[in-house]
Protein backbone atom coordinates (compact mmCIF):
# COMPACT_ATOMS: atom_id res chain seq x y z
CA UNK A 1 0.00 0.00 0.00
CA UNK A 2 0.96 3.66 -0.55
CA UNK A 3 1.00 5.00 3.33
CA UNK A 4 1.84 8.51 4.41
CA UNK A 5 2.71 9.19 7.56
CA UNK A 6 2.21 12.65 8.85
CA UNK A 7 5.21 14.08 11.52
CA UNK A 8 8.99 13.26 11.41
CA UNK A 9 9.18 13.28 15.08
CA UNK A 10 10.93 9.91 16.83
CA UNK A 11 7.16 8.78 16.70
CA UNK A 12 6.61 8.82 12.72
CA UNK A 13 10.18 7.69 11.66
CA UNK A 14 9.81 4.99 13.55
CA UNK A 15 6.48 4.37 12.11
CA UNK A 16 7.72 4.59 8.60
CA UNK A 17 10.95 2.60 9.02
CA UNK A 18 8.38 -0.52 10.14
CA UNK A 19 6.00 0.17 7.88
CA UNK A 20 8.81 0.49 4.59
CA UNK A 21 10.24 -2.91 5.87
CA UNK A 22 6.54 -4.41 6.00
CA UNK A 23 6.69 -3.84 2.15
CA UNK A 24 4.24 0.13 1.74
CA UNK A 25 5.38 2.73 -0.17
CA UNK A 26 6.00 5.41 2.50
CA UNK A 27 6.11 8.76 2.50
CA UNK A 28 6.56 11.13 5.32
CA UNK A 29 5.29 14.54 5.80
CA UNK A 30 6.50 17.35 8.06
CA UNK A 31 6.17 21.35 8.78
CA UNK A 32 10.15 21.18 9.65
CA UNK A 33 12.89 21.27 7.43
CA UNK A 34 14.20 18.17 9.11
CA UNK A 35 13.75 15.34 11.01
CA UNK A 36 13.02 15.13 15.00
CA UNK A 37 13.26 19.07 15.47
CA UNK A 38 10.62 19.49 17.68
CA UNK A 39 9.46 17.12 20.76
CA UNK A 40 12.27 14.13 20.14
CA UNK A 41 14.83 17.46 20.06
CA UNK A 42 16.18 17.68 22.76
CA UNK A 43 14.56 15.11 25.58
CA UNK A 44 15.84 13.66 28.42
CA UNK A 45 17.77 10.63 26.49
CA UNK A 46 15.99 7.91 28.39
CA UNK A 47 14.73 4.28 26.92
CA UNK A 48 13.20 4.20 30.32
CA UNK A 49 10.57 0.80 30.81
CA UNK A 50 11.31 1.94 34.48
CA UNK A 51 9.73 5.11 34.14
CA UNK A 52 6.44 3.13 33.96
CA UNK A 53 4.51 4.58 36.72
CA UNK A 54 1.78 7.36 35.40
CA UNK A 55 1.82 10.76 36.30
CA UNK A 56 -1.57 10.17 37.33
CA UNK A 57 -1.51 8.06 40.65
CA UNK A 58 -2.87 7.79 44.28
CA UNK A 59 -0.04 10.49 45.43
CA UNK A 60 -0.39 12.66 42.38
CA UNK A 61 -2.99 14.86 43.60
CA UNK A 62 -1.73 15.85 46.98
CA UNK A 63 1.19 16.72 45.34
CA UNK A 64 -0.17 19.08 42.80
CA UNK A 65 -1.59 20.96 45.72
CA UNK A 66 1.23 20.96 47.44
CA UNK A 67 2.80 22.73 44.32
CA UNK A 68 0.66 24.78 43.61
CA UNK A 69 1.92 28.81 43.40
CA UNK A 70 5.27 27.35 42.99
CA UNK A 71 6.80 29.42 39.73
CA UNK A 72 9.69 25.82 39.55
CA UNK A 73 7.34 23.63 40.76
CA UNK A 74 7.88 19.83 39.29
CA UNK A 75 4.63 19.67 38.38
CA UNK A 76 3.34 22.77 36.97
CA UNK A 77 -1.09 23.95 35.87
CA UNK A 78 -1.60 27.48 35.05
CA UNK A 79 -5.14 27.59 36.04
CA UNK A 80 -6.74 29.59 32.54
CA UNK A 81 -10.14 29.19 31.15
CA UNK A 82 -9.32 25.94 29.08
CA UNK A 83 -12.00 23.82 28.28
CA UNK A 84 -9.41 20.89 26.96
CA UNK A 85 -7.67 21.37 29.80
CA UNK A 86 -10.57 21.02 32.39
CA UNK A 87 -11.85 18.04 30.74
CA UNK A 88 -8.40 16.04 30.12
CA UNK A 89 -7.90 17.05 33.93
CA UNK A 90 -11.23 15.35 35.07
CA UNK A 91 -9.99 12.80 33.28
CA UNK A 92 -6.80 12.49 34.63
CA UNK A 93 -8.39 12.81 37.92
CA UNK A 94 -9.90 9.30 37.31
CA UNK A 95 -7.36 7.58 36.52
CA UNK A 96 -5.70 8.10 39.74
CA UNK A 97 -7.38 5.16 41.33
CA UNK A 98 -5.33 2.61 42.65
CA UNK A 99 -6.90 -0.54 40.75
CA UNK A 100 -6.96 1.90 37.20
CA UNK A 101 -2.90 3.13 38.25
CA UNK A 102 -2.21 -0.98 38.45
CA UNK A 103 -3.54 -1.47 35.04
CA UNK A 104 -2.03 1.15 33.51
CA UNK A 105 1.50 0.59 34.66
CA UNK A 106 1.03 -2.97 33.31
CA UNK A 107 0.09 -2.11 30.16
CA UNK A 108 2.56 1.06 29.89
CA UNK A 109 5.36 -2.33 30.82
CA UNK A 110 4.46 -4.10 28.16
CA UNK A 111 4.53 -1.82 25.65
CA UNK A 112 7.98 -0.46 26.85
CA UNK A 113 9.36 -3.49 27.30
CA UNK A 114 8.65 -4.31 23.93
CA UNK A 115 9.62 -1.55 22.57
CA UNK A 116 13.29 -1.89 24.04
CA UNK A 117 13.56 -5.32 22.65
CA UNK A 118 12.65 -3.85 19.14
CA UNK A 119 15.69 -0.98 19.58
CA UNK A 120 18.27 -3.36 20.46
CA UNK A 121 16.87 -5.22 17.35
CA UNK A 122 17.04 -2.35 14.95
CA UNK A 123 20.57 -1.49 16.63
CA UNK A 124 22.23 -5.01 15.57
CA UNK A 125 20.58 -5.17 12.45
CA UNK A 126 21.66 -1.69 11.20
CA UNK A 127 24.44 -0.08 13.75
CA UNK A 128 23.05 2.87 14.31
CA UNK A 129 24.63 5.33 16.45
CA UNK A 130 22.91 8.29 18.57
CA UNK A 131 25.80 8.32 21.49
CA UNK A 132 23.63 5.39 22.95
CA UNK A 133 24.75 3.57 26.46
CA UNK A 134 23.76 0.35 27.98
CA UNK A 135 24.32 1.04 31.61
CA UNK A 136 20.77 0.84 33.02
CA UNK A 137 18.64 3.80 34.70
CA UNK A 138 18.95 4.69 38.56
CA UNK A 139 16.32 6.44 40.15
CA UNK A 140 17.39 8.30 43.17
CA UNK A 141 15.21 9.62 46.56
CA UNK A 142 15.94 11.89 48.88
CA UNK A 143 12.85 11.78 50.64
CA UNK A 144 12.00 8.37 53.02
CA UNK A 145 8.04 8.30 52.25
CA UNK A 146 8.83 8.66 48.63
CA UNK A 147 10.94 5.66 48.64
CA UNK A 148 9.03 3.99 50.81
CA UNK A 149 6.67 4.37 47.94
CA UNK A 150 8.63 4.10 44.96
CA UNK A 151 9.76 0.62 46.43
CA UNK A 152 6.46 -0.39 46.45
CA UNK A 153 6.05 0.90 42.88
CA UNK A 154 8.77 -0.75 41.91
CA UNK A 155 7.82 -4.21 43.03
CA UNK A 156 4.88 -4.02 40.93
CA UNK A 157 6.51 -3.19 37.67
CA UNK A 158 8.73 -6.50 38.79
CA UNK A 159 5.58 -8.58 38.84
CA UNK A 160 5.05 -7.07 35.28
CA UNK A 161 8.40 -8.05 33.53
CA UNK A 162 10.43 -4.92 34.73
CA UNK A 163 13.55 -5.60 36.51
CA UNK A 164 13.57 -2.35 38.66
CA UNK A 165 15.39 -3.63 41.76
CA UNK A 166 15.51 -1.22 45.16
CA UNK A 167 18.72 -0.50 46.38
CA UNK A 168 20.04 1.42 49.18
CA UNK A 169 22.34 4.18 49.67
CA UNK A 170 25.40 3.21 49.22
CA UNK A 171 24.38 1.13 46.36
CA UNK A 172 23.42 4.54 44.37
CA UNK A 173 26.85 6.03 44.92
CA UNK A 174 28.46 1.98 43.80
CA UNK A 175 26.44 1.98 40.61
CA UNK A 176 27.20 6.05 39.75
CA UNK A 177 30.11 7.43 41.61
CA UNK A 178 29.34 10.95 40.77
CA UNK A 179 26.66 10.91 42.83
CA UNK A 180 29.56 10.13 45.75
CA UNK A 181 29.27 14.38 46.99
CA UNK A 182 25.43 13.67 47.76
CA UNK A 183 25.34 10.85 49.49
CA UNK A 184 24.83 12.42 52.58
CA UNK A 185 21.44 13.77 50.71
CA UNK A 186 20.36 10.13 49.74
CA UNK A 187 17.68 7.79 51.52
CA UNK A 188 17.55 5.08 48.58
CA UNK A 189 17.06 4.12 44.92
CA UNK A 190 15.84 2.21 42.05
CA UNK A 191 18.21 0.92 39.59
CA UNK A 192 16.99 -1.31 36.09
CA UNK A 193 19.87 -2.68 34.58
CA UNK A 194 18.22 -3.29 30.84
CA UNK A 195 17.04 0.30 30.68
CA UNK A 196 19.46 2.80 28.26
CA UNK A 197 19.59 6.29 27.24
CA UNK A 198 20.80 7.92 23.75
CA UNK A 199 20.17 11.26 21.86
CA UNK A 200 16.59 10.83 20.37
CA UNK A 201 17.42 13.69 18.32
CA UNK A 202 20.44 12.14 16.64
CA UNK A 203 18.70 8.86 16.89
CA UNK A 204 15.37 10.03 14.86
CA UNK A 205 18.01 11.97 11.95
CA UNK A 206 19.67 8.19 11.43
CA UNK A 207 16.87 6.52 11.20
CA UNK A 208 15.40 9.08 8.70
CA UNK A 209 18.46 8.10 6.49
CA UNK A 210 18.13 4.88 7.20
CA UNK A 211 14.36 4.87 5.73
CA UNK A 212 15.53 7.06 2.74
CA UNK A 213 18.02 4.38 1.67
CA UNK A 214 15.07 2.13 2.04
CA UNK A 215 12.86 3.75 -0.27
CA UNK A 216 10.92 6.48 2.00
CA UNK A 217 10.29 9.84 0.41
CA UNK A 218 10.08 12.55 3.33
CA UNK A 219 8.55 15.77 1.93
CA UNK A 220 10.02 18.34 4.60
CA UNK A 221 8.54 22.05 4.46
CA UNK A 222 5.45 20.89 4.54
CA UNK A 223 2.12 21.94 6.13
CA UNK A 224 -0.78 19.62 5.89
CA UNK A 225 -3.96 22.16 6.99
CA UNK A 226 -6.68 19.89 6.66
CA UNK A 227 -7.64 16.17 6.14
CA UNK A 228 -10.27 15.66 3.50
CA UNK A 229 -12.63 12.94 4.23
CA UNK A 230 -15.32 11.72 1.88
CA UNK A 231 -17.70 8.88 2.27
CA UNK A 232 -16.66 7.82 5.67
CA UNK A 233 -12.74 8.00 4.52
CA UNK A 234 -10.08 9.71 4.10
CA UNK A 235 -9.70 11.22 0.70
CA UNK A 236 -6.56 13.28 0.91
CA UNK A 237 -3.91 15.79 3.35
CA UNK A 238 -4.55 18.97 2.08
CA UNK A 239 -1.34 21.12 2.57
CA UNK A 240 -0.74 24.83 2.56
CA UNK A 241 -1.24 26.35 -1.23
CA UNK A 242 -4.15 23.54 -1.58
CA UNK A 243 -1.62 20.32 -3.03
CA UNK A 244 -3.58 17.47 -2.25
CA UNK A 245 -1.56 14.18 -1.19
CA UNK A 246 -3.30 10.95 -1.39
CA UNK A 247 -2.69 7.04 -0.34
CA UNK A 248 -4.06 4.21 0.71
CA UNK A 249 -3.70 4.88 4.40
CA UNK A 250 -2.83 7.65 6.53
CA UNK A 251 -0.92 8.02 9.78
CA UNK A 252 -1.17 11.12 12.18
CA UNK A 253 2.26 11.03 14.11
CA UNK A 254 1.93 14.93 15.23
CA UNK A 255 2.72 14.73 18.82
CA UNK A 256 0.69 17.36 20.70
CA UNK A 257 -0.62 18.34 17.19
CA UNK A 258 -2.59 15.47 16.66
CA UNK A 259 -5.89 16.50 18.40
CA UNK A 260 -6.13 19.55 16.84
CA UNK A 261 -6.25 17.87 13.35
CA UNK A 262 -8.26 15.51 13.87
CA UNK A 263 -10.57 17.53 16.06
CA UNK A 264 -12.49 18.70 12.96
CA UNK A 265 -13.31 14.84 12.14
CA UNK A 266 -14.96 14.58 14.93
CA UNK A 267 -12.28 12.05 16.33
CA UNK A 268 -11.22 13.65 20.03
CA UNK A 269 -8.22 12.36 21.41
CA UNK A 270 -7.41 12.95 25.11
CA UNK A 271 -4.43 14.18 24.46
CA UNK A 272 -2.98 17.97 25.84
CA UNK A 273 0.44 19.34 25.46
CA UNK A 274 2.56 19.23 28.75
CA UNK A 275 5.71 21.62 28.20
CA UNK A 276 9.11 19.75 29.84
CA UNK A 277 12.61 21.73 29.53
CA UNK A 278 15.92 20.55 29.08
CA UNK A 279 19.57 22.23 29.61
CA UNK A 280 22.01 21.06 27.85
CA UNK A 281 25.93 21.03 29.00
CA UNK A 282 29.00 20.48 27.24
CA UNK A 283 31.31 19.09 30.03
CA UNK A 284 34.75 20.30 30.90
CA UNK A 285 37.63 17.45 31.22
CA UNK A 286 37.69 17.84 34.71
CA UNK A 287 34.02 17.19 35.22
CA UNK A 288 32.59 15.05 37.51
CA UNK A 289 29.06 14.08 35.87
CA UNK A 290 27.20 10.83 35.98
CA UNK A 291 27.18 8.09 32.80
CA UNK A 292 24.78 6.23 34.23
CA UNK A 293 21.48 7.67 33.39
CA UNK A 294 19.70 9.26 36.44
CA UNK A 295 15.91 9.89 37.75
CA UNK A 296 15.73 12.06 40.43
CA UNK A 297 11.78 11.23 41.29
CA UNK A 298 11.23 14.13 43.85
CA UNK A 299 12.33 17.02 41.13
CA UNK A 300 11.30 15.22 38.04
CA UNK A 301 14.14 15.79 36.35
CA UNK A 302 16.38 13.07 34.33
CA UNK A 303 20.51 13.07 33.89
CA UNK A 304 21.64 11.63 30.70
CA UNK A 305 25.48 11.57 29.27
CA UNK A 306 25.21 12.00 25.40
CA UNK A 307 29.04 11.17 24.44
CA UNK A 308 30.88 14.81 26.19
CA UNK A 309 27.11 16.33 26.71
CA UNK A 310 24.91 15.79 30.02
CA UNK A 311 21.49 16.79 29.42
CA UNK A 312 19.40 17.35 32.31
CA UNK A 313 15.78 17.66 31.77
CA UNK A 314 12.18 17.17 33.02
CA UNK A 315 9.14 18.91 34.95
CA UNK A 316 6.09 19.19 33.57
CA UNK A 317 4.19 22.64 32.19
CA UNK A 318 0.32 22.97 31.32
CA UNK A 319 0.30 26.27 30.18
CA UNK A 320 -1.42 25.34 26.31
CA UNK A 321 0.95 25.26 23.49
CA UNK A 322 2.89 28.18 24.84
CA UNK A 323 6.66 27.36 23.74
CA UNK A 324 8.46 30.38 25.51
CA UNK A 325 11.15 29.51 27.86
CA UNK A 326 10.34 30.13 31.77
CA UNK A 327 13.81 31.36 33.10
CA UNK A 328 12.64 30.37 36.72
CA UNK A 329 11.89 26.53 35.25
CA UNK A 330 15.15 26.69 33.45
CA UNK A 331 17.44 27.89 35.90
CA UNK A 332 15.85 25.30 38.16
CA UNK A 333 17.29 22.36 36.12
CA UNK A 334 20.90 23.63 36.67
CA UNK A 335 20.10 24.12 40.31
CA UNK A 336 19.49 20.76 40.79
CA UNK A 337 22.30 19.22 38.49
CA UNK A 338 24.89 21.17 41.18
CA UNK A 339 22.71 20.09 43.98
CA UNK A 340 23.93 16.35 43.03
CA UNK A 341 26.35 16.83 41.80
CA UNK A 342 29.11 19.47 43.18
CA UNK A 343 32.27 19.02 41.37
CA UNK A 344 30.47 19.26 37.94
CA UNK A 345 31.88 21.84 35.63
CA UNK A 346 30.52 22.91 32.17
CA UNK A 347 32.37 24.10 29.22
CA UNK A 348 30.11 27.08 28.35
CA UNK A 349 26.65 28.29 29.05
CA UNK A 350 23.89 25.40 29.08
CA UNK A 351 21.75 25.44 26.17
CA UNK A 352 18.08 25.64 26.81
CA UNK A 353 15.13 24.53 25.40
CA UNK A 354 11.58 23.45 26.21
CA UNK A 355 9.12 21.35 24.28
CA UNK A 356 5.53 19.99 24.37
CA UNK A 357 5.16 16.41 25.12
CA UNK A 358 1.87 14.84 23.85
CA UNK A 359 -0.05 13.36 27.12
CA UNK A 360 -2.71 11.38 28.20
CA UNK A 361 -4.37 11.26 31.48
CA UNK A 362 -3.33 7.44 31.67
CA UNK A 363 -0.24 8.17 30.04
CA UNK A 364 -1.13 5.39 27.52
CA UNK A 365 -0.27 6.34 24.08
CA UNK A 366 -3.22 6.28 21.37
CA UNK A 367 -2.11 3.88 18.69
CA UNK A 368 -4.35 2.28 16.36
CA UNK A 369 -7.25 2.86 13.77
CA UNK A 370 -9.55 5.47 13.92
CA UNK A 371 -13.37 5.27 12.99
CA UNK A 372 -12.40 6.66 9.78
CA UNK A 373 -11.50 4.90 6.94
CA UNK A 374 -8.00 4.76 6.16
CA UNK A 375 -6.81 6.91 9.12
CA UNK A 376 -4.50 5.73 11.88
CA UNK A 377 -3.07 7.80 15.18
CA UNK A 378 0.05 6.95 16.36
CA UNK A 379 0.48 9.98 19.24
CA UNK A 380 0.06 10.57 23.31
CA UNK A 381 3.24 9.17 24.10
CA UNK A 382 3.51 11.87 27.11
CA UNK A 383 7.31 11.29 28.81
CA UNK A 384 7.62 8.22 26.91
CA UNK A 385 8.02 8.86 23.22
CA UNK A 386 11.32 7.70 23.03
CA UNK A 387 11.18 4.81 25.32
CA UNK A 388 7.87 3.56 23.10
CA UNK A 389 9.06 4.77 19.53
CA UNK A 390 10.59 1.33 17.80
CA UNK A 391 7.62 -0.52 19.27
CA UNK A 392 5.09 2.01 18.51
CA UNK A 393 6.11 2.10 15.25
CA UNK A 394 6.21 -1.50 15.00
CA UNK A 395 3.34 -2.38 16.43
CA UNK A 396 1.59 0.20 14.08
CA UNK A 397 3.02 -1.36 10.72
CA UNK A 398 1.63 -4.62 12.10
CA UNK A 399 -2.19 -3.32 12.19
CA UNK A 400 -1.38 -1.53 8.63
CA UNK A 401 -0.71 -5.07 7.64
CA UNK A 402 -3.75 -6.29 9.78
CA UNK A 403 -2.02 -8.63 12.12
CA UNK A 404 -1.93 -8.67 15.53
CA UNK A 405 0.98 -6.75 17.32
CA UNK A 406 2.78 -8.98 20.11
CA UNK A 407 2.52 -6.04 22.77
CA UNK A 408 -0.71 -7.01 25.64
CA UNK A 409 -2.19 -3.20 24.80
CA UNK A 410 -5.12 -1.63 23.87
CA UNK A 411 -4.40 -0.29 19.90
CA UNK A 412 -7.54 1.07 19.35
CA UNK A 413 -8.33 4.62 18.88
CA UNK A 414 -12.12 5.97 20.28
Amino acid sequence: MRVVVLGAGVVGVASAWYLVRAGHEVTVVDRRPDAGLETSFANGGQISVSHAEPWANPHALPKALKWLGREDAPLLFRLRPDPALLAWGLRFLRECTPGRTRENIRRIVALALYSRRQLGLLRQETGIEYDQLTRGILHIYTDAREFDAAARAAALMRSFGCARQTVSADECVAIEPALAAARPLLVGGDYTADDESGDAHKFTRELAALATARGVSFRFDTSVERIEVAGGEVAALVAAGGERLTADAYVVACASWTPRLLAPLGVRLPIYPAKGYSATLTLSEDSVAPTVSLTDDGHKIVFSRLGERLRIAGTAEFNGYDLNLNPVRCAALVRRAAELFPQFAAAGEPEYWCGLRPATPSNLPCIGRTRIGRLWVNAGHGTLGWTMACGSGAALADLVCGRRPEPDFPFHVQ
